[in-house]
Protein backbone atom coordinates (compact mmCIF):
# COMPACT_ATOMS: atom_id res chain seq x y z
CA UNK A 1 0.00 0.00 0.00
CA UNK A 2 1.38 3.36 -0.99
CA UNK A 3 0.89 5.13 2.33
CA UNK A 4 2.36 2.26 4.28
CA UNK A 5 5.51 2.17 2.14
CA UNK A 6 5.81 5.95 2.42
CA UNK A 7 5.72 5.73 6.21
CA UNK A 8 8.36 2.99 6.28
CA UNK A 9 10.68 4.94 3.98
CA UNK A 10 10.33 8.08 6.10
CA UNK A 11 11.09 6.09 9.25
CA UNK A 12 14.21 4.43 7.84
CA UNK A 13 15.40 7.69 6.26
CA UNK A 14 15.29 9.44 9.61
CA UNK A 15 17.27 6.60 11.16
CA UNK A 16 19.98 6.88 8.53
CA UNK A 17 20.19 10.68 8.50
CA UNK A 18 20.17 11.23 12.24
CA UNK A 19 22.38 8.29 13.10
CA UNK A 20 20.05 7.22 15.88
CA UNK A 21 16.81 5.41 16.28
CA UNK A 22 14.33 7.95 14.95
CA UNK A 23 11.60 5.35 15.35
CA UNK A 24 12.70 3.82 18.65
CA UNK A 25 11.22 3.64 22.11
CA UNK A 26 12.35 5.04 25.43
CA UNK A 27 12.67 1.68 27.17
CA UNK A 28 16.22 1.17 28.37
CA UNK A 29 16.65 -2.29 29.84
CA UNK A 30 18.47 -3.46 26.70
CA UNK A 31 19.92 -1.72 23.69
CA UNK A 32 19.55 -2.17 19.99
CA UNK A 33 21.92 -0.84 17.37
CA UNK A 34 21.04 2.04 15.09
CA UNK A 35 22.01 2.48 11.46
CA UNK A 36 25.18 4.29 12.53
CA UNK A 37 26.20 1.55 14.95
CA UNK A 38 25.53 3.66 18.04
CA UNK A 39 23.44 2.35 20.93
CA UNK A 40 19.77 3.24 20.88
CA UNK A 41 17.61 2.75 23.96
CA UNK A 42 15.15 0.02 23.09
CA UNK A 43 14.15 -3.16 24.86
CA UNK A 44 15.04 -6.14 22.70
CA UNK A 45 14.20 -9.75 23.33
CA UNK A 46 14.79 -12.93 21.43
CA UNK A 47 12.24 -15.25 19.96
CA UNK A 48 8.72 -14.94 18.62
CA UNK A 49 5.73 -12.84 19.62
CA UNK A 50 2.27 -13.71 18.32
CA UNK A 51 -0.58 -11.22 18.40
CA UNK A 52 -3.82 -10.73 16.53
CA UNK A 53 -7.01 -8.74 16.43
CA UNK A 54 -8.10 -5.37 15.06
CA UNK A 55 -7.72 -4.94 11.33
CA UNK A 56 -8.06 -1.19 11.91
CA UNK A 57 -4.55 -1.09 13.35
CA UNK A 58 -3.01 -3.48 10.83
CA UNK A 59 -1.08 -0.80 8.94
CA UNK A 60 0.16 0.86 12.12
CA UNK A 61 1.26 -2.45 13.60
CA UNK A 62 3.09 -3.41 10.39
CA UNK A 63 5.03 -0.13 10.53
CA UNK A 64 5.92 -0.54 14.20
CA UNK A 65 6.98 -4.16 13.78
CA UNK A 66 9.19 -3.27 10.82
CA UNK A 67 10.90 -0.46 12.75
CA UNK A 68 11.35 -2.59 15.88
CA UNK A 69 12.79 -5.56 14.01
CA UNK A 70 15.27 -3.25 12.29
CA UNK A 71 16.77 -2.61 15.73
CA UNK A 72 16.27 -5.97 17.39
CA UNK A 73 17.88 -8.84 15.50
CA UNK A 74 16.60 -12.30 16.31
CA UNK A 75 13.00 -11.25 16.88
CA UNK A 76 9.96 -12.44 14.97
CA UNK A 77 6.71 -10.61 15.59
CA UNK A 78 3.52 -11.80 13.96
CA UNK A 79 0.33 -9.74 13.96
CA UNK A 80 -2.72 -11.24 12.27
CA UNK A 81 -5.61 -8.83 11.48
CA UNK A 82 -8.32 -11.34 12.37
CA UNK A 83 -10.72 -8.72 13.79
CA UNK A 84 -11.19 -7.39 17.31
CA UNK A 85 -13.54 -10.13 18.51
CA UNK A 86 -11.24 -12.91 17.32
CA UNK A 87 -8.23 -11.18 18.85
CA UNK A 88 -9.81 -10.96 22.29
CA UNK A 89 -10.86 -14.60 22.15
CA UNK A 90 -7.32 -15.60 21.15
CA UNK A 91 -5.93 -13.64 24.10
CA UNK A 92 -8.38 -15.33 26.47
CA UNK A 93 -7.49 -18.71 24.98
CA UNK A 94 -3.78 -18.05 25.45
CA UNK A 95 -2.89 -18.20 21.75
CA UNK A 96 -2.13 -14.46 21.45
CA UNK A 97 0.52 -12.72 23.57
CA UNK A 98 -1.49 -9.52 23.25
CA UNK A 99 -4.60 -8.55 21.32
CA UNK A 100 -5.55 -5.54 19.23
CA UNK A 101 -9.12 -4.37 19.72
CA UNK A 102 -11.12 -1.39 18.53
CA UNK A 103 -13.14 -1.58 21.74
CA UNK A 104 -12.01 -1.99 25.32
CA UNK A 105 -12.82 -5.29 27.01
CA UNK A 106 -16.50 -5.69 27.84
CA UNK A 107 -17.43 -6.30 31.50
CA UNK A 108 -18.10 -9.97 30.75
CA UNK A 109 -14.75 -10.32 28.93
CA UNK A 110 -12.59 -8.62 31.58
CA UNK A 111 -12.52 -11.46 34.16
CA UNK A 112 -11.79 -14.03 31.45
CA UNK A 113 -8.88 -11.94 30.21
CA UNK A 114 -7.66 -11.23 33.77
CA UNK A 115 -7.46 -14.98 34.37
CA UNK A 116 -4.64 -15.15 31.81
CA UNK A 117 -2.57 -12.60 33.75
CA UNK A 118 -1.02 -14.32 36.77
CA UNK A 119 -0.93 -11.82 39.62
CA UNK A 120 -2.17 -8.99 37.42
CA UNK A 121 -4.97 -7.86 35.14
CA UNK A 122 -5.60 -7.34 31.45
CA UNK A 123 -5.03 -3.69 30.59
CA UNK A 124 -6.75 -1.70 27.86
CA UNK A 125 -4.05 0.55 26.37
CA UNK A 126 -5.19 2.96 23.62
CA UNK A 127 -2.42 2.94 21.03
CA UNK A 128 -3.97 4.15 17.79
CA UNK A 129 -6.58 6.79 17.09
CA UNK A 130 -8.51 5.46 14.14
CA UNK A 131 -10.92 8.00 12.71
CA UNK A 132 -13.83 6.19 11.07
CA UNK A 133 -14.57 7.52 7.61
CA UNK A 134 -18.01 7.44 6.03
CA UNK A 135 -17.08 6.36 2.51
CA UNK A 136 -19.28 6.29 -0.56
CA UNK A 137 -19.28 5.59 -4.28
CA UNK A 138 -22.05 7.37 -6.14
CA UNK A 139 -21.51 8.41 -9.74
CA UNK A 140 -21.59 12.18 -10.12
CA UNK A 141 -21.70 12.90 -6.40
CA UNK A 142 -18.82 14.64 -4.63
CA UNK A 143 -18.54 16.58 -1.38
CA UNK A 144 -21.33 14.61 0.29
CA UNK A 145 -22.29 15.74 3.78
CA UNK A 146 -24.53 13.93 6.23
CA UNK A 147 -26.14 14.47 9.61
CA UNK A 148 -26.13 11.71 12.25
CA UNK A 149 -29.89 11.25 11.76
CA UNK A 150 -29.50 10.71 8.01
CA UNK A 151 -26.64 8.28 8.55
CA UNK A 152 -28.74 6.32 11.03
CA UNK A 153 -31.67 6.14 8.61
CA UNK A 154 -29.42 4.96 5.78
CA UNK A 155 -27.81 2.16 7.80
CA UNK A 156 -31.13 1.19 9.41
CA UNK A 157 -32.61 0.70 5.94
CA UNK A 158 -35.12 3.55 6.31
CA UNK A 159 -33.54 5.63 3.51
CA UNK A 160 -33.05 3.50 0.40
CA UNK A 161 -32.46 5.90 -2.53
CA UNK A 162 -29.70 8.45 -3.00
CA UNK A 163 -32.21 11.17 -3.89
CA UNK A 164 -34.21 10.66 -0.68
CA UNK A 165 -35.42 13.96 0.84
CA UNK A 166 -33.27 13.40 3.94
CA UNK A 167 -30.07 13.29 1.87
CA UNK A 168 -31.29 16.20 -0.27
CA UNK A 169 -31.83 18.28 2.87
CA UNK A 170 -28.21 17.69 3.90
CA UNK A 171 -26.96 18.44 0.38
CA UNK A 172 -29.23 21.15 -1.10
CA UNK A 173 -26.87 22.00 -3.97
CA UNK A 174 -26.01 18.43 -5.00
CA UNK A 175 -27.46 16.61 -7.99
CA UNK A 176 -28.43 13.28 -6.47
CA UNK A 177 -29.35 10.24 -8.58
CA UNK A 178 -32.23 7.87 -7.85
CA UNK A 179 -29.73 5.01 -7.50
CA UNK A 180 -30.56 2.43 -4.83
CA UNK A 181 -28.37 2.69 -1.74
CA UNK A 182 -26.24 -0.32 -0.83
CA UNK A 183 -25.25 0.16 2.81
CA UNK A 184 -22.19 -2.01 3.42
CA UNK A 185 -21.38 -3.29 6.90
CA UNK A 186 -18.76 -5.60 8.39
CA UNK A 187 -19.84 -9.25 8.22
CA UNK A 188 -17.35 -10.29 10.92
CA UNK A 189 -17.32 -9.22 14.57
CA UNK A 190 -15.63 -5.84 14.51
CA UNK A 191 -14.63 -3.16 16.99
CA UNK A 192 -15.15 -0.66 14.18
CA UNK A 193 -18.78 -1.76 13.95
CA UNK A 194 -19.06 -1.47 17.73
CA UNK A 195 -17.76 2.10 17.66
CA UNK A 196 -19.76 3.17 14.61
CA UNK A 197 -23.02 1.83 16.04
CA UNK A 198 -22.17 3.39 19.40
CA UNK A 199 -21.80 6.71 17.57
CA UNK A 200 -25.23 6.25 15.93
CA UNK A 201 -26.88 5.25 19.19
CA UNK A 202 -25.46 8.32 20.98
CA UNK A 203 -26.15 10.90 18.26
CA UNK A 204 -29.33 9.63 16.54
CA UNK A 205 -31.14 7.72 19.25
CA UNK A 206 -34.61 8.02 17.70
CA UNK A 207 -33.45 6.77 14.30
CA UNK A 208 -31.02 4.06 15.44
CA UNK A 209 -32.66 1.50 17.70
CA UNK A 210 -30.17 -1.36 17.39
CA UNK A 211 -27.72 -0.39 20.13
CA UNK A 212 -24.02 -1.08 19.68
CA UNK A 213 -22.11 -4.34 19.35
CA UNK A 214 -19.22 -5.90 17.46
CA UNK A 215 -21.75 -7.86 15.40
CA UNK A 216 -24.00 -5.94 12.97
CA UNK A 217 -27.59 -5.96 14.25
CA UNK A 218 -29.61 -3.91 11.75
CA UNK A 219 -31.58 -5.69 9.01
CA UNK A 220 -30.66 -5.55 5.35
CA UNK A 221 -27.55 -4.06 3.87
CA UNK A 222 -24.57 -5.87 2.39
CA UNK A 223 -21.90 -7.60 4.49
CA UNK A 224 -18.18 -7.60 3.71
CA UNK A 225 -15.41 -9.24 5.70
CA UNK A 226 -12.67 -7.17 7.37
CA UNK A 227 -11.73 -3.59 6.59
CA UNK A 228 -10.10 -4.59 3.30
CA UNK A 229 -13.31 -6.23 2.15
CA UNK A 230 -15.42 -3.19 3.00
CA UNK A 231 -13.07 -0.82 1.17
CA UNK A 232 -12.96 -3.12 -1.88
CA UNK A 233 -16.74 -3.43 -2.02
CA UNK A 234 -17.26 0.33 -1.92
CA UNK A 235 -14.53 1.02 -4.46
CA UNK A 236 -15.97 -1.48 -6.95
CA UNK A 237 -19.71 -0.87 -6.55
CA UNK A 238 -21.73 2.20 -7.53
CA UNK A 239 -24.38 3.27 -5.01
CA UNK A 240 -22.54 2.05 -1.95
CA UNK A 241 -21.89 3.71 1.40
CA UNK A 242 -20.04 2.31 4.40
CA UNK A 243 -17.87 3.00 7.42
CA UNK A 244 -14.20 2.12 7.46
CA UNK A 245 -11.03 3.29 9.17
CA UNK A 246 -9.46 6.40 7.64
CA UNK A 247 -6.31 4.51 6.64
CA UNK A 248 -8.31 2.15 4.42
CA UNK A 249 -10.27 5.04 2.91
CA UNK A 250 -7.02 6.80 2.07
CA UNK A 251 -5.28 3.73 0.72
CA UNK A 252 -8.30 2.89 -1.41
CA UNK A 253 -8.77 6.42 -2.73
CA UNK A 254 -12.38 6.45 -1.52
CA UNK A 255 -14.61 9.51 -1.26
CA UNK A 256 -15.29 10.57 2.34
CA UNK A 257 -18.39 12.37 3.54
CA UNK A 258 -18.35 15.33 5.90
CA UNK A 259 -20.25 14.58 9.09
CA UNK A 260 -22.22 17.07 11.18
CA UNK A 261 -20.86 17.48 14.72
CA UNK A 262 -22.43 18.73 17.94
CA UNK A 263 -21.43 22.30 17.09
CA UNK A 264 -23.63 22.14 13.99
CA UNK A 265 -20.73 22.03 11.52
CA UNK A 266 -20.19 19.55 8.71
CA UNK A 267 -16.65 18.51 9.62
CA UNK A 268 -14.11 17.09 7.20
CA UNK A 269 -12.01 14.16 8.41
CA UNK A 270 -8.40 15.19 9.10
CA UNK A 271 -5.86 14.22 11.74
CA UNK A 272 -6.47 17.56 13.43
CA UNK A 273 -10.28 17.34 13.41
CA UNK A 274 -10.20 13.77 14.76
CA UNK A 275 -7.66 14.72 17.42
CA UNK A 276 -10.01 17.40 18.73
CA UNK A 277 -12.60 14.75 19.59
CA UNK A 278 -10.08 12.42 21.24
CA UNK A 279 -8.58 15.26 23.29
CA UNK A 280 -11.97 15.64 24.99
CA UNK A 281 -12.30 11.92 25.82
CA UNK A 282 -12.33 10.77 29.44
CA UNK A 283 -10.57 7.81 31.06
CA UNK A 284 -12.91 5.25 32.60
CA UNK A 285 -10.32 2.72 33.78
CA UNK A 286 -8.33 2.73 37.01
CA UNK A 287 -4.56 3.07 37.32
CA UNK A 288 -2.84 1.88 34.17
CA UNK A 289 -6.08 0.57 32.66
CA UNK A 290 -6.72 3.37 30.18
CA UNK A 291 -10.19 2.59 28.83
CA UNK A 292 -11.60 5.76 27.23
CA UNK A 293 -15.06 7.26 26.87
CA UNK A 294 -15.53 9.38 23.74
CA UNK A 295 -18.07 12.22 23.47
CA UNK A 296 -19.60 11.66 20.05
CA UNK A 297 -21.74 14.78 20.52
CA UNK A 298 -18.69 16.98 20.97
CA UNK A 299 -19.33 20.70 20.48
CA UNK A 300 -15.65 21.44 19.92
CA UNK A 301 -15.35 23.65 16.84
CA UNK A 302 -14.02 21.75 13.85
CA UNK A 303 -14.10 18.34 15.55
CA UNK A 304 -14.78 15.26 13.43
CA UNK A 305 -17.02 13.14 15.67
CA UNK A 306 -16.63 9.52 14.49
CA UNK A 307 -13.38 8.31 16.00
CA UNK A 308 -12.28 5.18 17.78
CA UNK A 309 -9.41 4.41 20.09
CA UNK A 310 -7.94 1.07 19.12
CA UNK A 311 -6.39 -0.73 22.07
CA UNK A 312 -3.72 -3.24 22.86
CA UNK A 313 -5.04 -5.75 25.40
CA UNK A 314 -2.03 -6.89 27.44
CA UNK A 315 -1.28 -8.37 30.87
CA UNK A 316 -0.01 -5.97 33.51
CA UNK A 317 1.78 -8.90 35.17
CA UNK A 318 2.31 -12.54 34.42
CA UNK A 319 3.91 -12.31 30.99
CA UNK A 320 6.32 -15.17 30.27
CA UNK A 321 9.95 -14.21 30.82
CA UNK A 322 10.81 -14.64 27.14
CA UNK A 323 7.78 -12.62 26.00
CA UNK A 324 8.07 -9.67 28.40
CA UNK A 325 10.96 -7.81 26.69
CA UNK A 326 9.37 -8.32 23.29
CA UNK A 327 6.00 -6.96 24.40
CA UNK A 328 7.53 -4.02 26.28
CA UNK A 329 9.91 -3.24 23.43
CA UNK A 330 7.32 -3.30 20.66
CA UNK A 331 4.58 -1.50 22.57
CA UNK A 332 7.13 0.91 24.05
CA UNK A 333 8.07 1.92 20.53
CA UNK A 334 4.42 2.19 19.52
CA UNK A 335 3.72 4.51 22.46
CA UNK A 336 6.81 6.66 21.90
CA UNK A 337 6.58 10.10 20.36
CA UNK A 338 8.43 8.81 17.32
CA UNK A 339 6.18 5.80 16.89
CA UNK A 340 3.10 7.99 17.08
CA UNK A 341 4.46 10.55 14.61
CA UNK A 342 4.71 7.85 11.95
CA UNK A 343 0.97 7.27 12.08
CA UNK A 344 -0.22 10.37 10.23
CA UNK A 345 1.24 9.20 6.92
CA UNK A 346 -0.62 5.91 7.37
CA UNK A 347 -4.05 7.52 7.79
CA UNK A 348 -4.26 7.59 11.57
CA UNK A 349 -4.30 10.41 14.13
CA UNK A 350 -1.53 10.31 16.78
CA UNK A 351 -2.47 10.10 20.45
CA UNK A 352 -2.73 13.52 22.13
CA UNK A 353 0.40 13.99 24.26
CA UNK A 354 -1.50 13.74 27.55
CA UNK A 355 -2.81 10.33 26.49
CA UNK A 356 0.47 9.15 24.93
CA UNK A 357 2.43 9.83 28.12
CA UNK A 358 -0.02 7.76 30.19
CA UNK A 359 0.21 4.85 27.74
CA UNK A 360 4.01 4.98 27.72
CA UNK A 361 4.09 4.87 31.53
CA UNK A 362 1.72 1.89 31.54
CA UNK A 363 3.90 -0.04 29.07
CA UNK A 364 7.00 0.58 31.16
CA UNK A 365 5.20 -0.87 34.19
CA UNK A 366 4.51 -4.25 32.56
CA UNK A 367 6.16 -7.13 34.40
Amino acid sequence: MKLQRHGAIACLALTAVLGLSACGSDNNESTGTSASGSAAAVECGKGTLNAQGSSAQKNAMAEWIKAYQQKCAGTTINYEPTGSGAGIQAFIAGTADFAGSDSALKPEEQPQADAKCSGGQALNLPMVIGPVAVVYNVTGVDNLQLTPATLAKVFAGKVTKWDDPAIKADNPDAKLPSTAIQAVHRSDDSGTTDNFTKYLSKTAESDWTFGNAKAWKAPGGVGAAKSDGVASKVKSTDGTISYVEWSYAENGGLKKAKVKNGAGEFAELTAESAGKTIAGAKFEGQGNDLKMSIDYNTTEAGAYPIVLATYEIVCSKGLAADKLPLVKGLLGHAASAEGQQDLVELGYAPLPETVRAKVETAVKSLS
